[in-house]
C-alpha cells in the first residue's frame, strides 16, 4: 500500500472524513561521526535520511488533540486538550509531539484549536535512527504550516530539544533535531553545537556507500545511563572551569586536555571528558578529510570513534561491539563504528561498492552466529530535512 493511501485509509478509520488533511514528512538521521560532542559544545556530522514519519493532519474546532500511530494500531488514539499540557503527566510516545506543542506555546506561538494527527513512519524503532527527533521536528513543521506560525526551522530543532529536555526528561543535545530540520539531500551538516553555526558538505562516495546496520538490541535513552553522560561529562567541565576559561569540552584541543585533565577529581569523569574532547577533534578531522577525497582517513576516524565510544564513554553493548568487530574484518570496509546515543542501535559503515554483497553475507550470518539476533541492513539515502508533502 502506498504510504499516503495508508495514512488516509488509517485517518478515516479512527477520525472520519480525510477531507482538508494536509501530509507532512520529517526524516530520520544517521550520524557519521563526532557522537556525544552535542552537548559538550563540540561538532557533530549528522545527515538526514530518506526513511522517516510522515503524518496527515487535520484542524479540529475545540481544543482536543488526537494522535494515532498507525505503526501501533493496538495502543490506540492518544488525546490531549491543548489548555491541559503537563509535563508531570505520562503520555507515551504522544509526548515527543505534545511537548512540542507544550513548548511553542510557552513561546507565545498561537495555536488556536486542536486537530487529529494520523502517523506512520519507517524509521526502525530503537534503532538510534532519531526516531523520536523525526516526530519532534515533524510536530513543529505542523504548527508552523497550518497555524501560520513565523518560525525557522532552526527554531524548530530548538523546540524539539526543549520538548525533549523538559517535558520527556531525556537530556539530549541538539544534534538529532537539527539534522531533521536542517537536511539536504546528498549531503551531510558539519555542525558547530557551541553557536550553532554550520555547513553542507557533500557526501561524495566514489566507489563506496554508507551502509547502516541494526543490532536489533533496543535502547531507552530516557531510561538509560545517558543522563549520567551528561553528569558526568558537566562535572569534568566544572572541575577544568576552576583554572580555564572555557565554554564546553568541545573548547580544548587534545594536548589542552591531557595537559590539565589532572584537575577533574573522579577518574569516570576523565574518561568521559577525553572521549568528548579527541570526538570533537577526529570530527573536525573527518570533515576535512572528506573534503579532500580521503575517505581512507575518514574511515580510520570512524574507527577510532567507535573505540572511544566504546572504552571512554561506555555507551556501546557487547552485541554491538561485536557487530562492528564483524565489519571491521571484512574487506572493503573502510570505516565502522556505533551510531546515535548508544546502548544498542546501529553501526554506520563506509563499504566499498565491490564489497557490498560480501558485506551483507557476513554481518547477517556471523551476527546471528554470535549473538542468535537477526540483523538488518539498510543503504544510507541522503535526504532534505522535515517538510509538507503537497
Amino acid at each position: 500500500m502506498e504510504i499516503k493511501e495508508r495514512l488516509i485509509s488509517g485517518f478515516e478509520k479512527y477520525f472520519g472524513s480525510a477531507d482538508g488533511t494536509r501530509l507532512f514528512f520529517s526524516p530520520g538521521r544517521v550520524n557519521l561521526i563526532g557522537e556525544h560532542t552535542d552537548y559538550n559544545g563540540g561538532h557533530v556530522f549528522p545527515c538526514a535520511l530518506t526513511m522517516g514519519s510522515y503524518a496527515l493532519v487535520k484542524k479540529r474546532e475545540d481544543k482536543a488533540m488526537h494522535f494515532v500511530s498507525l505503526n501501533f494500531e493496538k495502543a490506540g488514539v492518544t488525546g490531549a486538550f491543548l489548555d491541559e499540557l503537563d509535563p508531570a503527566k505520562k503520555y507515551g510516545w504522544a509526548g515527543y509531539l505534545l511537548g512540542v506543542v507544550w513548548a511553542m506555546q510557552k513561546a507565545g506561538y498561537k495555536i488556536d484549536t486542536g486537530f487529529d494527527l494520523a502517523m506512520w513512519g519507517n524509521i526502525p524503532s530503537g534503532a538510534g535512527l532519531s526516531s523520536s527527533a523525526s516526530i519532534e521536528v515533524l510536530m513543529g513543521t505542523v504548527i508552523k504550516e497550518m497555524y501560520g506560525a513565523d518560525v525557522s526551522m532552526i527554531d524548530i530543532a530548538k523546540f524539539g530539544q526543549k520538548s525533549e529536555n523538559e517535558f520527556c526528561g531525556m537530556n539530549c543535545g541538539i544534534m538529532d533535531q537539527f539534522a531533521v530540520a536542517m537536511g539536504k539531500k546528498d549531503n551531510a551538516i558539519f555542525l558547530d553545537t557551541a553557536d550553532l553555526s554550520f555547513e553542507y558538505a557533500p557526501v561524495v562516495l566514489k566507489d563506496a556507500k554508507v551502509m547502516i546496520t541494526n543490532s536489533h538490541v533496543k535502547h531507552s535513552l530516557v531510561d538509560s545511563a545517558y543522563n549520567d553522560r551528561r553528569r558526568e561529562s558537566s562535572e569534568a567541565l566544572a572541575d577544568l572551569q576552576k583554572e580555564l576559561e572555557i565554554n564546553g569540552l568541545g573548547d580544548l584541543t587534545e594536548d589542552e586536555f591531557e595537559a590539565h585533565k589532572n584537575l577533574i577529581g573522579n577518574p569516570v569523569c576523565v574518561k568521559r571528558a577525553k572521549h568528548a574532547v579527541y570526538e570533537n577533534q577526529r570530527t573536525v578531522k573527518a570533515v576535512a578529510a572528506l573534503k579532500n577525497n580521503d575517505i581512507e582517513n575518514f574511515g580510520k576516524l570512524m574507527n577510532a570513534s567507535h573505540v572511544s565510544l566504546r572504552d571512554d564513554y561506555e555507551v556501546s553493548c557487547p552485541e554491538v561491539d561485536k557487530l562492528v568487530e564483524i565489519e571491521w574484518k571484512i574487506p572493503g570496509v573502510i570505516g565502522a563504528r556505533i551510531t546515535g546515543g548508544g546502548f544498542g542501535g546501529c553501526t554506520v559503515a563506509i563499504v566499498k561498492n565491490s564489497s557490498i554483497d560480501e558485506f551483507k553475507e557476513t554481518v547477517l550470518s556471523e551476527y546471528k552466529k554470535e549473538t542468535g539476533i537477526d540483523a538488518e541492513i539498510y543503504e544510507a539515502e541522503i535526504g532534505d530535512g522535515a517538510r509538507e508533502l503537497k
